[in-house]
């Protein structure tokens, strides 16, 4: 069984006041299975939560459990200390512009060849190789981040828990109290939470939730908001033509309808075409990503 540790030092994995190069280490260290860290998360035994309502340090906890399952299905950190640096500076900039500017956030683009972003509870953000290698500039960056932090704002992971009607009945989750039926339960919940990151997608809803705030945050932070509308109209050109499992298109709605929205959501920033663009900084910074 999969468990969960909300103790400190494992929430200093990633949310503490470290550098984004600690952070980068951390996660490199959860890849390896003989790591202090892997085995802290994979064996944890202290297993502390909410089933109504759940405290930060619990989001955080559950977060890192999929952040790890993250890591193993997708790949290892891109190792260029640069990239990262650059896409955590961009991410922090829009956390801040966020619905919920007053948790950490840590991003991280990852070595995979999938066209894929995935955000976690408490704020771990993920972006792929493959997906950051199709766009032009940093609004577009910002778009799909913004997206990313939209889902972490709304806690729409955690709302899908709740939607499971998770653990009816139990105030609080302990060691003690994870024995016999509760503790399968549990253990299903962790691993349907999984298949709906990572698998599944969340729902539409959500989806359409996380476009709408997430260009509202990348305009609030004086991006241009049309640079996520050019992000899906892209990936819609490349759809047919590439993998489907594990990326946005197995675990987002269709494109034509997420654009629709959008375009509809656009009319609210009639400045939109006045906006940062950041071309030339984001080929200097991404540009060794680029195949």
């Amino acid at each position: 069984m999969r468990k969960i540790c909300s103790s400190a030092l494992l929430l200093t994995l990633f949310c503490g006041t470290a550098a984004q190069a600690g952070f980068m280490d951390n996660l490199q260290r959860l890849t390896d299975p003989n790591s202090k860290e892997r085995k802290m998360l994979s064996g944890a035994t202290q297993v502390v939560s909410s089933a109504k309502d759940m405290d930060y340090p619990t989001e955080r906890a559950i977060g890192e459990s999929l952040a790890l399952e993250g890591l193993q299905r997708f790949g290892k950190p891109v190792s260029n200390e640069s990239l990262q640096q650059y896409v955590n500076l961009v991410g922090a900039a829009l956390a801040a512009n966020s619905k919920r500017p007053t948790i950490p956030y840590q991003f991280a683009v990852l070595d995979c060849p999938v066209q894929n972003a995935f955000s976690v509870p408490g704020g771990v953000i993920f972006i792929s190789r493959e997906l950051l290698s199709i766009l032009d500039n940093e609004s577009e960056l910002a778009a799909v981040l913004a997206h990313e932090v939209g889902h972490v704002a709304g806690k729409h992971a955690l709302k899908s828990i709740r939607r499971a009607q998770f653990l009816q009945g139990v105030g609080t989750i302990t060691a003690a109290n994870m024995k016999g039926a509760n503790g399968k339960q549990f253990e299903s919940m962790v691993g349907d939470l999984q298949s709906v990151v990572f698998d599944k997608g969340l729902d539409k809803s959500m989806e359409f939730e996380a476009d709408a705030t997430g260009m509202e945050t990348a305009y609030r932070t004086g991006y241009d908001p049309r640079a996520m509308i050019n992000v899906l109209k892209k990936l819609q050109k490349l759809e047919a033509s590439s993998v489907k499992k594990g990326s946005w298109f197995s675990t987002h709605p269709p494109l034509d309808e997420r654009i629709a929205k959008l375009e509809i959501e656009l009319k609210k920033y009639p400045n939109a075409a006045g906006l940062a663009k950041v071309p030339d900084r984001f080929a200097k910074r991404v540009k060794l990503t680029k195949k």
